[in-house]
């Protein structure tokens, strides 16, 4: 297979659990995609105000790279961040689950996504979508740019203190302003989590206000240690600290000092009138054009199950996903779109066959279509793995090498191919593996990914490369699960036992599947 090398660097994230309803309002005519360097968005909107969204959004991330000095490659589609902009919070409720939610981040191997909801604050206190998807754009950076280990602190005090970027009119934006919707706990003392116990990365049974406190005080450490100049570097310091081995603790004294010290620094740096931010300047010509084109009446008609699609569907619903998208897509037996869309849902039902007939009619369509391509391969392996033996594994992996040409930059590919060799019970080829080390670059947040590179690390004996793939894993901010799991794991890399690693992980894996 080939590949572009560019460089990204890796972090992993895992966010919530699907729940989901199967009634869906009908799609309406004023569906409209917009196209810039960064993002693909989709939202139910006018073609003006989707435009203008692009715009605000590729200014804020440019705003960021400069603030953090991060790169800036280039991306085909499936490097950009999909965006769902949903009319209200009620809407997306209904796909995520629970009242109220206003923004999801989920990355996988497949692309990552952020499904917003539109809602305006009530003030400069109250929280509002744009706080939302500052948050949760800050983690998909996090993801691209560093390859670490983070303490939870530090994951959402860096999300937090992007949240709160206001975008000027002048064209310039600042980042660092207060963090008003959280001032309670920006207020509040150290007594019920100590600084200490927030930078040694304490996760254990933390009460929901200290949880509350593990972002508002990392907010506030983060400001702090960003804006005040007898602190420059230290933050640097203690980030590199944890990467060569040192405890989180060890390495905030080694680059903090005292921390107590610290502690009583915060408490009279909280108190000041006014806290400064940092005023950035894009550049307007590197901001890059935005194309908006309506979606066609397929692709409005079948939107409500991509985007359900899409945001993960869990296995009790995907019968009812699958139905959905079936009734939509009928009208459009020729449509490429609808009909990829069809046979993603009746892949994640498990109906194998009915997704390689839409594979079909898709590729019919454009046979260079990369979702079509994928589908049809992941169909043909689903429905191979129950006679391996007698599975023609070279024209199902020309399927991936297929998808692989359309777009070299895309993950998913290259981790089928990868899976392939794993699911006819052979050994993989050096191209499957170098593929599987690349995908596991672009798409450094799909967890899932991320094991199956760590097994084959740990398979070829490099016990040391394994545990530092492995040390986001265990700092994940999101999921106690996660957390715990690959802390087993590294405890069995670290007592030399590659093979209890490998059959921790492959007990890991099964467990995802369900």
């Amino acid at each position: 297979m080939t590949r572009r090398q560019r460089s990204l660097r890796a972090f992993a994230a895992a966010l919530v659990a699907a729940l989901l309803v199967t009634t869906t309002a009908p799609a309406r005519a004023s569906w409209y995609e917009a196209k810039s360097h960064h993002f693909l968005i989709y939202a139910d909107a006018g073609a003006d105000e989707i435009r203008e969204y692009a715009k605000r959004l590729e200014r804020f991330d440019q705003a960021v790279r400069i603030a953090r000095g991060m790169g800036d490659p280039a991306l085909t589609d499936a490097g950009r961040l999909k965006i769902y902009v949903l009319r209200d919070p009620d809407e997306l409720s209904r796909i995520v689950g629970g009242d109220g939610t206003l923004g999801v981040y989920v990355g996988r191997a497949s692309g990552s996504y952020a499904f917003v909801a539109r809602k305006k604050g009530k003030g400069d206190w109250d929280i509002n979508s744009d706080i939302i998807f500052y948050h949760e754009y800050a983690h998909h950076l996090m993801l691209q740019n560093w390859s670490a280990a983070l303490p939870t602190w530090f994951v959402e005090g860096f999300a937090e203190f992007l949240s709160t970027a206001k975008l000027n009119d002048d064209g310039s934006v600042t980042l660092g302003a207060p963090l008003n919707h959280r001032a309670i706990g920006v207020f509040a003392s150290h007594r019920d989590l100590t600084l200490a116990e927030m930078v040694a990365g304490y996760d254990r049974n933390l009460t929901g206000w200290q949880q509350e406190l593990v972002y508002a005080h990392g907010w506030l450490l983060t400001h702090y240690l960003t804006f005040e100049p007898s602190r420059k570097g230290q933050l640097d310091r203690y980030i590199a600290g944890i990467q060569k081995g040192e405890t989180a603790l060890e390495s905030a004294r080694a680059a903090f000092g005292d921390i107590l010290k610290l502690e009583d620094e915060l408490g009279r740096y909280v108190k000041r009138k006014q806290l400064s931010g940092v005023v950035i300047r894009p550049e307007t010509a590197k901001l890059g054009e935005v194309s908006v084109r309506p979606l066609s009446a397929a692709e409005a008609a079948v939107i409500p199950a991509r985007i359900r699609s899409d945001y993960g569907v869990d296995p009790r619903y995907s019968g009812r996903v699958a139905a959905q998208a079936r009734k939509l897509a009928a009208p459009f037996p020729a449509d490429l779109f609808a009909q990829a869309t069809l046979a993603k849902a009746e892949y994640d039902a498990g109906n194998y066959a009915a997704a390689q007939t839409a594979a079909d009619r898709a590729l019919a369509a454009n046979p260079r279509y990369g979702p079509a391509l994928i589908y049809k391969g992941r169909a043909l392996m689903a429905l191979a793995k129950a006679n391996p033996a007698a599975a023609d594994w070279d024209a199902i992996r020309g399927w991936f090498v297929k998808a692989n040409q359309v777009d070299t930059e895309n993950a998913e590919p290259l981790m089928l191919f990868y899976q392939s060799f794993v699911a006819a019970g052979v050994r993989p080829t050096d191209s499957a593996v170098k593929g599987l080390n690349y995908a596991l670059i672009l798409a450094p947040q799909d967890n899932e990914l991320r094991l199956m590179a760590i097994r084959q690390l740990l398979l070829d004996g490099k016990a040391a490369d394994a545990r530092r793939a492995l040390a986001p894993m265990a700092f994940n901010p999101h999921a106690s699960a996660v957390r715990n799991n690959a802390r087993k794991i590294g405890a069995a890399i670290d007592g030399d036992n590659a093979a209890g690693a490998v059959k921790l992980i492959d007990d890991w894996l099964k467990e995802m599947k369900k």
